[in-house]
């Protein structure tokens, strides 16, 4: 990982003008861990946009936006960093100058080479790695790197109205602050209950904590290493949530691209065909899954792209900085009822 020799520097007058608000916020040590570190976003289209933009203007050290592929015709619909007139160029290039004219105090790069092809040592000049536009095979791969390497591991993806972000922290340790509980003043007015212990809102202390999180290889949707009965029973929220992911990723898997609207009868038929290979695979009804679901997977909808790039940065930053409680580990969106859910999918 990054060594931070910067961390424990001051800053200068325009980098607290700057982040005076964020400052105020969670604090000097905090921006000062996050202005020390560089971020590797992968996949640059709506989604990537949306986490790109929060991390620039929260001011990290470097960003380096790569992707190895083109301009759509579709892509400015939810990409914002990408003029007209730009179809056809690589798409992290297109992204680059918006990018950089949003805080110029970070240091926005550009790679156009395939994440599959970089070796091991890549990945160490990061604090951060995020992934998105990817095959499961590849963040697993690169979250097997990340967790050898201490590097903080996120990966997510919008596919239509559903979106969702994975997190992998490894051994995490984080400050939160805390209200202080302190014993109120005894008068005749409260009678005898003024001996409870009442939260003093004025107060606050700064408590360590410390999480461990499992790998992307570890993280169930269900739990398939127990009986037929177990696996037929109805799955938590998360998990009812996690089943539309994993059809949409074997689907990225087998056609190496998301649906289509191009070809929308075509991949409307093999998403319903691995919705059912896959809950059976699972001992679980077809029912679980209704067939109208495949309606809302198609492009990137600007709004999701909005809510989950948003929450994602939010957990690179909150992990960067060590302040705040992170989400363990997964976070669903359905756009369709506006509404998102955390759970952690683990080993049992």
């Amino acid at each position: 990982m990054v060594e931070k020799e910067e961390a424990g520097g001051g800053i200068s007058e325009e980098e607290a003008a700057q982040y005076d608000r964020q400052i105020r916020l969670w604090g000097l040590e905090a921006q000062k861990r996050l202005r020390a570190s560089r971020v590797l976003l992968v996949g640059m289209k709506g989604l990537g946009a949306e986490i790109a933009k929060n991390l620039i203007l929260a001011g990290v050290k470097g960003l380096t936006m790569l992707d190895h592929e083109q301009v759509l015709p579709e892509d400015p619909g939810a990409q914002f960093l990408i003029r007209t007139g730009c179809v056809g160029r690589n798409r992290a290039e297109a992204s680059l100058e918006r990018a950089q004219n949003l805080n110029p105090m970070v240091d926005v790069k550009v790679d156009t080479e395939d994440i599959e092809k970089k070796p091991e040592s890549f990945f160490t000049e990061f604090d951060a790695v995020c992934l998105t536009c990817c095959s499961r095979d590849a963040m697993v791969k690169i979250d097997q790197i990340c967790h050898k390497n201490s590097i903080k591991f996120f990966t997510g993806d919008v596919f239509g109205y559903h979106g969702y972000t994975f997190a992998n922290l490894g051994e995490h340790e984080f400050v939160e602050e805390k209200t202080k509980v302190a014993k109120a003043s005894q008068g005749v007015e409260d009678g005898p209950d003024t001996k409870r212990a009442k939260l003093d809102s004025s107060e606050t202390t700064m408590v360590k904590k410390k999480v461990i999180n499992c790998s992307l290889a570890e993280a169930r949707i269900l739990d398939t290493s127990q009986d037929q009965a177990r696996a037929s029973s109805t799955p938590s929220l998360g998990e009812y949530f996690g089943l539309r992911v994993l059809v949409l990723l074997k689907f990225r898997t087998d056609k190496g691209r998301d649906p289509s609207c191009d070809t929308y009868g075509e991949d409307s038929e093999l998403l319903l065909q691995i919705r059912n290979d896959v809950l059976d695979s699972l001992g679980v009804s077809p029912d679980l899954l209704p067939e109208d679901f495949v309606r809302y997977c198609f492009s990137e909808m600007a709004p999701v792209c909005a809510v989950v790039g948003g929450i994602l940065a939010q957990e690179i930053v909150k992990a960067l900085s060590q302040r705040d409680p992170p989400h363990n580990n997964f976070f669903f969106f359905d756009g369709m009822k506006g509404s998102g859910i955390v759970e952690c999918l683990g080993p049992k």
